[in-house]
């Protein structure tokens, strides 16, 4: 048999095998998911030189860190020593309606930079989000995040120097689960939902409002992706065989 001919075959056998797939890829495209979302705060992980960590908040949606006993009784505090509480993140969930692709907004995060002793700190703290998803049946799924924390060394006189930070570890910035034996990822894309922004910061004593927004995306599955490499071996091998012919 010709390789031209086997290839065609191929061809035509995947088409006409796809043709069901690629219909069931447009009808997830179309398809809108909607529910509630919450969040829960994991066991975080200290940093190098963070030798006596301190924090509360393991299970629930306000988590703190740091030791922020920073002045000795007020007796004896040097002027100007001030206790501004220990840093803090809160997450709100809320309900959402989104389209495959679409930026949604997950939950509202509040960050407050508050005064910690030197190696009271965390560097890492997972994220659980759960989401109730209603598409026709409702499911609830668990998707584990993690936030990166940044603790910077205070300056008295320069307040932008004394900001801390959060990010988004993008390492783990996706989840995945399947519906109606459709496999999709839930993707944390950022602070922002038209630009990629995947940190914020609060001056010291200050609170930051923000909110975190995700996609859900449609994973390809295998027959279709093996199908399209097909294809481009078909096409470089025709053209090798005109050049031939000719």
């Amino acid at each position: 048999m010709k390789l031209s001919l086997i290839f065609a075959t191929a061809i035509s056998s995947f088409f006409v095998g796809a043709t069901t797939g690629f219909g069931f890829s447009g009808q997830a495209h179309a398809l809108t998911f909607s529910g509630i979302s919450s969040g829960t705060w994991g066991e975080p992980t200290p940093g190098s030189i963070d030798t006596t960590p301190l924090y509360t908040g393991v299970g629930s949606n306000t988590f703190l860190w740091g030791d922020a006993n920073v002045c000795p009784p007020a007796s004896n505090a040097p002027s100007g020593c001030t206790i501004t509480g220990s840093n803090e993140l809160i997450l709100n969930g809320n309900s959402f309606s989104t389209d495959i692709n679409s930026p949604f907004k997950i939950g509202d995060l509040t960050y407050f930079n508050g005064t910690v002793l030197q190696g009271t700190s965390v560097e890492f703290v997972p994220l659980n989000i759960n989401l109730s998803l209603r598409p026709s049946v409702g499911i609830s799924q668990v998707f584990d995040f993690k936030l990166r924390l940044v603790n910077t060394y205070n300056e008295v006189t320069d307040s932008e120097n004394n900001a801390d930070f959060v990010f988004i570890d993008t390492n783990l910035s996706d989840r995945s689960f399947t519906f109606e034996g459709n496999k999709y990822t839930l993707e944390l894309t950022g602070f922002n939902p038209d630009v990629s922004q995947i940190s914020i910061k609060a001056l010291e004593g200050a609170t930051t409002k923000t909110a975190i927004y995700a996609k859900i995306k449609t994973i390809p599955e295998p027959a279709s992706v093996a199908g399209l490499s097909l294809i481009g071996i078909y096409l470089i091998s025709r053209k090798k065989f005109l050049k031939k012919k000719y």
